[in-house]
């Protein structure tokens, strides 16, 4: 984990944050430009974290020299009119917008060539250094996958134009790299078109190759390994290094918010033993992946965000043994558990903050970041909290030590306010957790999403796109059939094929969808959740019916129509894998005396196809398709037969015909 990384793509003028990875302190760092493009002036200065500004387009070799060693870096970049731009292409770990105003515990973000000695595929010089964006389209998608073949790892590359492009894909041009963690010389290596080919006697230990597609601007980055896993050149494992865990796939996410979830067991001696008495309640209910709120020491304020020691339990909760046995009856039970990891900040509360303000002498000063006022950074106004300045070698190895502790008791990270930690910091993170498990789930927490967070960072991604169009439709600000606009925008903001997307409707951060759009769009909505790609999330309380954001749950008055809405779209969901996120979406027509509370579509997978109807209104209403499906339907069990086509009260699904 010396090395500082893969290889990165940039654009002309981006800042390239270069951090050494598992950092001691103490020790001295400092980073050089070995190589860079004719014409470049580009340089680094004498800190151990430093932020890069490539001058010119082409290849270019930074180097780390350590105590210990050096170690090589590769930054390919792009023309700076090549920058990918639109929804999801965003700053990463950006500091500096303080002032924003908000309240504690939510988490919006303040968003908004020469020859290069590359390892690349066809015309790649002409695509990444010259023309011009804006001929057609924007951001392309890379999909890398490895073949074994004759003494040959071969490496082929799927590109997908932009949904608006004109281009065919074999027109998109592909640029490998390889990875310079391995011992694996470029010269050995052969690249025609899309494939790159590398001998297996070639290989030492590994070989990771790293790869985007390059049209009006160039993709997220896609990376395949090949590595030794015995004493042959047949004992080779392959992997694809950024899809998601397996079993994050088919999971039903639920929200704990951990001090209201359980207030009223007055028999438990700790929350956390208050929490293992409803495991049972959610394990009939059907879920099977439980993220808790902040569950470390914090400053009194409910949500637990406001940490003031990353290593504690907070004792208001119990004490880390309560925790573990938490963690295990959910086990028992099937059930992964993800830990709500904050790393951008901590709580003005926390010592080392309490030391550092307005005392530059303290000697945690400078794990801070400051105005000019003296007070700290932060974001939306926030007067509890203050940021971390990740270019402190001490917060880094204070925060990895932290993620080393608790990755140990947990399945996953849901990552708090994943847009503003650098990105170098996330890349370290995502290597460190898998290097130990592989199937160790990653989600972010990001408003609006970023798509190069599919890059080498994280797993799943808050379907933000989705959760405010579906507030809106449920609103009536947008027609029904918005929502399918939402699942194809994951693809036009550059998203891989391969990302997987949490679904859900409400959080603590938010009020609930049934407050803001009553009963009938509530019912809808969920069925969107449990209909469309992704992996549905419930916040607890809103299968009950829930109305308070925070509050402790109202079990005696939870509502069991809606209850018994989410028990028949669970149901429906696992009997029928082609609506879960392995399935394909079709748009499909339809005529409906509803048009802008009612959408149409398709579901199909190795299970069969299904047709879906939502309808977001008060009225039932009939919607007539073209394609001939059984008119039962799957989520109520009742025919749904109408003169002029089939009767939608909120969601109903058929199946297809022959």
């Amino acid at each position: 984990m010396k090395h500082p990384g893969p290889p990165r793509f940039a654009a002309v003028g981006d800042a390239v944050q270069l951090a050494p990875r598992d950092p001691d302190p103490d020790a001295a760092y400092r980073w050089t430009v070995a190589e860079s493009p004719r014409g470049s002036e580009a340089a680094v200065g004498d800190d151990a974290v430093e932020e890069f500004r490539p001058d010119v387009p082409g290849r270019y070799t930074v180097t780390l020299e350590t105590p210990a060693e050096e170690y090589d870096l590769t930054i390919r970049v792009f023309p700076s009119d090549r920058r990918p731009t639109g929804e999801g292409s965003g700053p990463i770990g950006g500091s500096g917008y303080s002032g924003y105003s908000g309240r504690s515990g939510s988490a919006r973000s303040p968003r908004s060539g020469g020859e290069s000695g590359r390892v690349s595929g066809s015309g790649s010089g002409a695509s990444a250094a010259g023309g011009r964006a804006g001929e057609g389209g924007g951001r392309p998608r890379i999909r890398l996958d490895v073949d074994i073949e004759g003494g040959e790892a071969v490496v082929r590359a799927t590109p997908t134009p932009h949904p608006d492009s004109p281009r065919d894909p074999d027109d998109l041009d592909v640029e490998f790299l390889l990875d310079d963690r391995d011992d694996v010389s470029r010269a050995a290596v052969d690249v025609e078109g899309h494939a790159l080919r590398v001998p297996i006697d070639a290989i030492d230990d590994r070989v990771r190759v790293h790869a985007v597609a390059c049209g009006e601007s160039y993709s997220v980055a896609d990376a395949v390994g090949v590595e030794r896993i015995g004493g042959t050149d047949d004992d080779l494992a392959v992997r694809r290094l950024n899809d998601p865990p397996a079993w994050a796939s088919d999971a039903t996410l639920y929200e704990v918010y951990v001090r209201g979830y359980a207030a009223d067991d007055e028999d438990a001696e700790t929350t956390f033993e208050a929490l293992e008495h409803r495991l049972d309640y959610l394990d009939d209910l059907g879920v099977d992946c439980l993220w808790l709120t902040p569950v470390l020491q914090h400053d009194g304020e409910p949500h637990g965000y406001n940490i003031t020691d990353f290593f504690s339990i907070a004792d208001d909760l119990g004490d880390r043994d309560d925790y573990e046995s938490f963690v295990d009856a959910a086990h028992d039970r099937g059930m992964t558990v993800l830990f709500d990891l904050v790393l951008n900040h901590s709580a003005r509360e926390h010592p080392h903050f309490r030391s550092a303000y307005r005392n530059p002498q303290s000697p945690y000063y400078d794990w801070y970041e400051w105005q000019e006022s003296g007070e700290p950074g932060t974001y939306f106004d926030w007067e509890l909290i203050a940021n971390f300045d990740f270019a402190n070698l001490e917060v880094r190895r204070h925060l990895l030590d932290a993620v080393d502790e608790w990755a140990e008791i947990a399945d996953g990270f849901r990552c708090d306010m994943a847009w503003a930690v650098p990105e170098s910091f996330w890349r370290e993170l995502r290597e460190r957790v898998k290097r130990t498990d592989p199937d160790f789930l990653l989600l972010d927490e990001t408003i609006p999403y970023i798509a190069d967070f599919h890059e080498g960072m994280f797993d799943v991604h808050f379907d933000t796109t989705l959760y405010f169009t579906l507030r809106q439709v449920g609103t009536g600000q947008q027609p029904a059939d918005a929502v399918l606009d939402a699942v194809e925008g994951r693809a036009r903001s550059g998203f891989p094929d391969h990302a997987a997307f949490m679904l859900y409707l409400e959080n603590h951060d938010e009020t609930r969808y049934v407050v803001d759009c009553g009963d009938d769009a509530t019912k809808a909505a969920a069925g969107a959740l449990f209909t469309l790609p992704g992996i549905p999330m419930l916040y607890g309380g809103q299968e009950l019916g829930q109305r308070g954001t925070r509050d402790p749950l109202a079990w005696d008055h939870a509502r069991e129509g809606i209850r018994d809405h989410y028990d028949d779209l669970i149901a429906l969901r696992d009997a029928h894998p082609a609506l879960g996120p392995a399935g394909d979406i079709e748009r499909v027509p339809y005529e409906t005396d509803a048009p802008e509370e009612v959408v149409a579509f398709a579901r199909e997978g190795a299970d069969g196809r299904y047709l879906v109807l939502l309808n977001f209104g008060a009225e039932p209403a009939v919607v007539g398709v073209d394609e001939a499906v059984d008119a039962t339907d799957l989520v109520s069990g009742e025919s749904r037969a109408a003169e002029n086509g089939l009767t939608v009260r909120d969601v109903a699904v058929f199946e297809a015909a022959g």
